[in-house]
């Protein structure tokens, strides 16, 4: 089942590349009487993920987090180094936003997030998804309905929720 507004997220790790290596992130930690924006995309260096999608949430971080979110955090179902690429070529983290991986999916999976297209390499990825998480609990959350598109879950659209 998917989560959905009222739900609590479920305990869980990401990841990130830290100066030693891989670094679990517990998403407790990050959530925990904290208010983030946290959106899920399939795929670092994908089409609509690296010209839209990241693009929204870059364009919109300074207002995003002007509106008391204290993080803005992508997850993606993808190496903790490719991420890290990735981070590096778009600027993310220098606009505001924390890149984070979840390497095999199980926080995706768990998140009843996960889709897979075995014929392109995509196994338990992420659907396109955005949410406001408020102390652990969802409190705002959309799912793009399109392939290749991102409408309901772009920065705008989580800025407008704010």
């Amino acid at each position: 089942m998917t989560i959905s507004v009222g739900d609590s997220l479920p305990a869980g790790e990401l990841m990130k590349l830290g100066t030693a290596g891989p670094e679990p992130v517990a998403l407790d930690t990050l959530t925990k009487g904290r208010k983030i924006a946290l959106f899920g995309l399939p795929g670092a260096f994908t089409a609509t993920c690296s010209a839209a999608h990241l693009p929204s949430f870059i364009r919109n971080a300074d207002a995003i987090l002007a509106k008391g979110v204290n993080e803005i955090i992508c997850m993606s179902v993808n190496d903790p180094w490719v991420m890290d690429a990735w981070d590096r070529e778009t600027g993310a983290a220098e606009a505001g936003i924390t890149m984070l991986t979840d390497p095999v999916g199980t926080l995706t999976v768990a998140m009843g997030l996960d889709f897979s297209a075995p014929p392109v390499g995509f196994v338990n990825r992420t659907r396109r998804f955005a949410a406001i998480v408020e102390d652990g609990t969802v409190t705002w959350f959309q799912e793009e309905q399109e392939r290749g598109v991102c409408n309901f879950t772009a920065g705008e659209t989580l800025l407008e929720a704010l």
